[in-house]
């Protein structure tokens, strides 16, 4: 991993109407760097990248890498079955014909040629897709922005079993490949482990913040959860 700053936040906190969501907060994310942000519901954690985007008022500070550019993949975005919008009309929003036909390439949209990749996939009704597809395409949408940060909001919401490993396995592929750097929000601690360079255990402030081995441990879970958690550790894919 670099040891670029990417991101720096500070004493970040957040309050809506006197009730404070986010207290003093304070970690790094480097470039190149997987980074998972976990903690139960209410934590705080789709606050915190809402805050991140600059989406809602907050005190501290928030310091990205200058000129960077940030895509954004929400946790839900509801279709409806008879939406008459194609893939190519949803993307055509955000970028050329060329472009999109290369980051759907991207994201693992894989085909004998080019022609059917634009004349069926962009064709297709966004209703219609199933919930991995739907992901991969949104995930699509974000880099048509050409962005150096990705921040997904669990990024497996909706997707079968069998696509969560898909999905994530492209979140490494993306790193890898187009020199991205990673912020996602799960509640899967085993994802963590054999994803994540670093996580942040999240529960309106900060419980711990490192490398997924060291960070969590019995104690700081415990503090996180409020509860014992058991840890089976996966081998690590990511080094």
């Amino acid at each position: 991993m670099s040891n670029e700053t990417i991101l720096k936040v500070e004493n970040l906190s957040v309050q809506f109407d006197g009730n404070k969501i986010l207290e003093d907060l304070s970690f790094e994310v480097k470039k190149g760097d997987i980074t998972a942000v976990i903690g139960p519901n209410g934590a705080g954690k789709t606050v915190l990248f809402r805050a991140l985007l600059g989406l809602v008022p907050y005190s501290g500070e928030i310091i990205w890498q200058e000129n960077i550019k940030v895509g954004y993949v929400p946790q839900r975005f509801i279709v409806e079955r008879d939406l008459p919008l194609s893939v190519k009309e949803f993307l055509s929003y955000k970028g050329s014909k060329n472009k999109i036909t290369e980051v759907l390439k991207w994201v693992g949209f894989q085909t004998k040629d080019e022609h059917h990749l634009i004349h069926h996939l962009l064709n297709l009704p966004l209703g219609v897709l199933s919930g991995g597809e739907l992901q991969k395409v949104l995930i699509a949408f974000a880099l048509l922005g050409n962005p150096k940060v990705l921040l997904f909001d669990e990024p497996t919401t909706g997707v079968d079993i069998g696509g969560e490993e898909t999905i994530y396995n492209l979140l490494k592929k993306l790193r890898d490949e187009h020199d991205l750097t990673v912020i996602f929000i799960s509640h899967d601690i085993h994802v963590v482990y054999q994803y994540a360079s670093n996580v942040l255990c999240l529960n309106r402030e900060k419980i711990c913040f490192g490398p997924p081995h060291q960070a969590l441990n019995a104690d700081e879970l415990k503090k996180l959860y409020g509860t014992e958690i058991g840890i089976v550790e996966h081998s690590h894919t990511l080094k």
